[in-house]
């Protein structure tokens, strides 16, 4: 093992700057597409001009916010709608510039399934110039990053959506997608703590999907955990109890999910056995 990993529910972040896209590390290919349309070329844009970070693109008013803090004194602060870009984050000559008939802030407002559809290539034409091939690269990043987020039950939401508005299980799966877009490479040990917290059954089916993933490439996976529908999927279980608080953390039971629901002290085991059978 080279690295340890404690994947959590903490956020990703603390300014509405971070979303899903600069997450995963789509963001930066969808500004160097933007950047090689030939409207963008004409008026010499960079990727750096997509930025809504840095000077050049974004609107200077309220500095890519899309919004404006009211400092309010002795009350709560408040935030309204930038009235120079109407919340869009742009100057009105950057969303001027499309690609396939969407301006930035359109490709920033799609949710994951619409982006994975959008990006999709057209054409099965085959790849000659070397713009074309700069292109063909960085729509493959784009659905790459984008099918992580998918498969990890993320696909209603928005690449542009705000960090903070974000809930602990979505950030936390969007912690496991970023990992699995890394792919193979270092032998991480992930330490999961309750990630089917708020999870719909479909999508508890989808994390154990990415669960395989992170194994098939090498790395090892601890969950600590609750739902019957996880661990039953175990290699080994580590059954602490009997009961809670001042009464548990005994060590009651370790094996596989068979023999853990032998076990006649063991809450896990008596409900695990229905499951099993």
């Amino acid at each position: 093992i080279d690295n340890v990993i404690l994947v959590d529910q903490s956020p990703i972040g603390k300014t509405p700057r971070s979303n899903p896209a600069t997450y995963v590390k789509i963001f930066d290919s969808i500004r160097k597409i933007f950047a090689s349309t030939r409207e963008a070329v004409n008026y010499d844009l960079t990727p750096g001009s997509f930025s809504f970070n840095v000077k050049g693109g974004r609107c200077d008013y309220c500095e890519g916010c899309g919004y404006i803090k009211v400092d309010m004194q002795f009350l709560a602060d408040i935030y309204v709608t930038c009235d120079q870009c109407h919340g869009k984050r742009f100057r009105k000559d950057i969303l001027q510039v499309c690609y396939r008939q969407k301006n930035i802030w359109e490709v920033l407002d799609m949710t994951v399934k619409e982006a994975i559809e959008f990006f999709t290539p057209r054409t099965t034409q085959t790849v000659t110039t070397r713009k074309q091939t700069s292109l063909a690269r960085s729509l493959s990043e784009i659905k790459k990053g984008l099918q992580y987020l998918d498969d990890t039950g993320l696909g209603y939401l928005r690449l542009g959506q705000a960090a903070t508005t974000l809930s602990g299980g979505e950030a936390q799966r969007l912690k496991l997608a970023m990992h699995m877009a890394r792919g193979k490479g270092e032998e991480m040990l992930f330490i999961f703590d309750e990630p089917t917290t708020g999870l719909h059954f479909d999508d508890i089916r989808k994390l154990l999907d990415c669960f395989q993933k992170l194994i098939s490439n090498g790395h090892s996976i601890i969950v600590i955990e609750h739902n019957l529908d996880v661990i039953k999927c175990a290699d080994y279980i580590i059954d602490l109890g009997p009961e809670g608080g001042d009464k548990g953390g005994y060590v009651v039971g370790c094996g596989t999910p068979g023999e853990i629901a032998k076990l006649k002290n063991s809450y896990t085991g008596k409900y695990l056995k229905k499951y099993l059978s």
